[in-house]
């Protein structure tokens, strides 16, 4: 077994073209932090992209920065913090979820993984953000898409493409992201002791108000205290978080608590604790307790999560807590993934998309990891798959099982005619 431990792009292609010319999958990884997630790999050997790490372009001016692939994300966002920008999509720290240490999670890796956190409904994911990339495809092909500039228009955005793929098209070397001013000042409204569906309203009331609310994330009874060290106790939370400039904030607030004061007690959390408490919610810390218990992350539509979940805990015993208003789900099973049941509730009850987040490597062989895709929409990731990769070399089968060489060889021929 190889491990491959670039420094420069052209040391990433050359890899890349090595393992095309010998027919030798490559497990493209960072720092680990996110491995354990997919399919277990089927590669001999490794492209580490760990060392190819630093931030080449940073403009606070024009609200861009470029970094290389490898380039540790907590040094991303202690370089913007300290200009008090931010990557406004809040991407998740996956690593206290699977057993690893926090903050070990790559730039490559947020946009490999499409990541995104609580501010999800008003920021987007990391596609949202990307302006650019340089890459090199499974074809041993180097190619770049996108630019450093905000309003840029070059045709297809292959940077989009690469979100979501993780690194089963192409191995990004350098990547490019918008950011954006942090705010002033935050504030969480609590309100107290709401089942799931009375959460469920409650959200929904604040984030069709004027409002503008950021982030709201329902914690059931157990969750609350698994959360900001327990001090918000075993009662149910649900969370709504107000941003901006002080007084604007403020008069926000009071908006809340005129709807919702009916609704429950109302607790608040200012600046500092409140950045703690969402940060919880966005490393889903109530089920990083250490074990591989199955771990899902379910997105479905926001009025219906709860009936899904309350239709689910009839049959398997299960804990569950809410964001994104209720629509993700982040879902722990006591014993089997269940993954036929769970997904057939997720289709009673308006549809939507579950992955197996953690789990032991039996149950993520056996079963789909990642929502299995309709016919149509499987031939079209086929395609897309033989025309980057069309000898499977990139973290194959991580997403789903592996073509074989004649397959994939017939659909890149259809491809290129």
């Amino acid at each position: 077994m190889t491990t491959f431990t670039p420094t420069m792009s052209e040391d990433v292609l050359a890899a890349v073209q090595w393992a095309v010319a010998e027919d030798s999958p490559l497990e493209i990884i960072g720092h680990g932090s996110k491995r354990a997630i997919g399919r277990p790999q089927q590669a001999e050997h490794t492209l580490d992209l760990s060392k190819l790490s630093g931030v080449t372009l940073y403009e606070p001016a024009e609200l861009v920065l470029s970094a290389k692939a490898g380039t540790p994300l907590a040094e991303i966002e202690r370089l913007l913090a300290e200009n008090g920008q931010q990557l406004a999509f809040e991407p998740i720290d996956y690593g206290p979820l699977l057993g690893e240490m926090p903050g070990q999670g790559t730039i490559g890796g947020v946009l490999a993984a499409n990541l995104a956190g609580p501010r999800r409904l008003k920021a987007g994911a990391a596609r949202d953000h990307i302006l650019g990339i340089h890459a090199v495809s499974g074809r041993g092909e180097a190619f770049k898409s996108g630019g450093r500039v905000v309003k840029n228009v070059t045709g297809y955005d292959l940077s989009k493409v690469m979100a979501g793929s993780w690194g089963t098209l192409a191995v990004a070397t350098d990547v490019t992201f918008k950011v954006l001013p942090a705010a002033e000042t935050e504030t969480t409204l609590i309100i107290r002791g709401l089942l799931d569906d009375n959460a469920t309203a409650a959200m929904s009331i604040a984030m069709g108000s004027s409002a503008e609310v950021s982030s709201a994330a329902h914690l059931p009874e157990r969750m609350a205290s698994r959360v900001f060290d327990g001090k918000l106790g075993s009662d149910p939370a649900t969370l709504l978080r107000v941003e901006g400039f002080g007084p604007s904030v403020a008069y926000r607030l009071g908006q809340l608590r005129q709807m919702l004061g009916n609704a429950g007690p109302l607790e608040e959390l200012t600046e500092g604790a409140s950045r703690a408490l969402w940060r919880d919610v966005r490393d889903v810390c109530p089920f990083a307790d250490g074990s591989d218990k199955p771990v899902w992350r379910i997105s479905m539509p926001p009025a219906n999560a709860h009936h899904m979940v309350l239709a689910l805990r009839m049959q398997v015993a299960c804990d569950a807590f809410y964001d994104w208003q209720g629509g993700l789900v982040w879902l722990r099973m006591e014993g089997e993934p269940e993954a036929d049941l769970l997904r057939g509730l997720i289709r009673q009850f308006g549809g939507g998309h579950a992955t197996l987040v953690r789990a032991a490597p039996a149950w993520r062989a056996a079963i789909p990891v990642f929502e299995p895709q309709p016919a149509a929409l499987a031939a079209l990731s086929a395609r897309l798959k033989a025309e980057f990769d069309p000898k499977s070399i990139l973290n194959p089968g991580r997403m789903v099982h592996s073509l074989d060489s004649a397959t994939l060889a017939r659909v890149s021929e259809e491809v290129t005619s």
